[in-house]
């Protein structure tokens, strides 16, 4: 953006800035107009510093020593409190020292911290300030489709989840195959791209014979018609190469009643997907309204996975000490899949999860009080599937060495194009009622499988 930009909208920065900081008595008033003075031109000073952070510096592509990248953390936090406390100069300050030392190309800390800097620079200005709008410019739908591709394709994160969710639906199948006329009917509520589904059908595909092809239905809610129709096309295009699967797919606009439009396939194995979905909900009763209409719906199974922890409707700092944590193994493990120069980190970082990471910071506490987006530990998804009427669902060991064989698969490529020697693990829990992808010691996604109690 322009320096003369940055003049024509320097009268609105006041009202653009979050807190207040103006007195009603008059005695104090021309000294609170010099203070706000001071933090207006202190935030258009860190918006330049921003600008110049934002263009990739090749001289912070090597790492930082361990010192000072607790440094970048301590300041975060420093930040952090400084914004939930309203001093917006000492954050600004913070700020303007932060956007010197990270960088968007930097080692993972440097990038991590770049991200999270953004986002508190954000929370400094209204939403309908142009500078919150400059910050958080959402990126363009080929944008996010390419770095959801990419990291599909780069790290076992989206592989495990949806490989781990279709290992427990075939089963599912098998289980009633002598009873579900060879018809399987998935119910899918995020069906987004479709990624998950072609493994699915392929593994379908192999175990049918072709005098006796498998029927599948897939219901799939979306955002919209367009991104339905695109779907549908990718999946009916794959499953034309599997001549023993007879494939149908239904595309559901999420919203205005849609539920009322599914359609149960009689006599089929019905399975609902709810990968990475539940955690988009905007409150605890459209939650458990959710769960319920499931309930009702008597499938044969309910798949859940989630992220682990990361965002709840707790204080400011508390969410962010727990989002920083989770990003950051996020950061560190995509050095393990892609090289120092790769420009689909870049990609992934800036598209998907930074765009993740802004979200989280600029949510509202009076949005997450009424039980708004949470990522949640395995153990509250358990309760609240409990308390509708589920029962968990003890994983086989199929489904752990599965997910075991695609780590090796995933770090072995890793190993022999990058020379890493891999740290992300599978880890079972509860007794085996749960599997979780795991970045060293930390839990990045969790699989369990539930069943209906009448």
């Amino acid at each position: 953006m322009k320096e003369e930009v940055y003049g024509e909208e320097l009268l609105s920065l006041s009202l653009g800035i979050n807190g207040h900081w103006c007195s009603d008595a008059a005695k104090k008033r021309k000294r609170k107009d010099d203070s706000d003075d001071v933090v207006e031109k202190k935030l258009f000073g860190l918006l330049h510093m921003r600008d110049r952070m934002m263009r990739l510096n090749p001289n912070k592509m090597h790492g930082l020593e361990d010192s000072k990248g607790l440094h970048l953390i301590h300041l975060l936090l420093l930040s952090a409190s400084a914004v939930d406390s309203n001093n917006a100069s000492s954050a600004v300050d913070t700020l303007m020292e932060l956007f010197q030392k990270v960088s968007l190309n930097g080692d993972p800390i440097q990038r991590v911290a770049a991200y999270f800097s953004d986002g508190l620079a954000a929370r400094l200005f209204t939403r309908k300030s142009p500078f919150y709008g400059a910050i958080m410019v959402d990126p363009s739908p080929v944008e996010e489709f390419l770095a959801f591709t990419e990291l599909y394709r780069a790290s076992p994160y989206y592989q495990f989840a949806h490989f781990t969710a279709n290992q427990i639906i075939i089963e599912a199948f098998e289980q009633e195959e002598m009873n579900n006329c060879r018809s399987l009917h998935v119910i899918d509520f995020d069906v987004s791209y479709g990624f998950q589904w072609p493994s699915l059908i392929q593994s379908l595909s192999d175990k049918a014979a072709s005098s006796k092809p498998i029927s599948l239905r897939i219901s799939g809610f979306g955002q919209s018609m367009d991104e339905l129709k695109g779907t549908e096309m990718r999946l009916a295009s794959f499953a034309k190469g599997c001549r023993n699967i007879v494939f149908e797919f239904e595309g559901l606009v999420r919203g205005n009643g849609s539920n009322n439009e599914l359609k149960i396939k009689k006599n089929a194995t019905v399975v609902v997907n709810l990968v990475l979905y539940l955690s988009t909900l905007k409150s605890y009763n459209e939650i458990t309204e959710t769960l319920r209409s499931i309930h009702r719906m008597n499938p044969s199974a309910v798949v859940v996975v989630e992220k682990e922890g990361g965002r709840s409707p707790r204080s400011f700092l508390s969410r962010f000490m727990d989002s920083l944590h989770y990003y950051a193994a996020m950061f560190d493990s995509l050095d393990d899949c892609l090289p120092a120069e790769s420009s689909e980190r870049l990609s992934i970082e800036k598209n998907h999860l930074g765009k993740e990471i802004k979200c989280c910071i600029t949510s509202e506490e009076k949005e997450l009080e009424e039980d708004n987006v949470r990522y949640e530990k395995v153990d509250t998804w358990k309760g609240m599937m409990e308390s509708i009427g589920y029962q968990g669902v003890r994983l086989s060991s199929r489904s752990l060495s599965q997910a075991k064989l695609l780590l090796k698969i995933k770090s072995h490529c890793s190993s022999m194009e990058h020379g890493s020697n891999g740290g992300f693990q599978v880890i079972e829990r509860d007794e085996g009622m749960a599997i979780s992808l795991g970045w060293q010691d930390r839990n990045l996604v969790t699989a369990s499988a539930w069943h209906h109690v009448p």
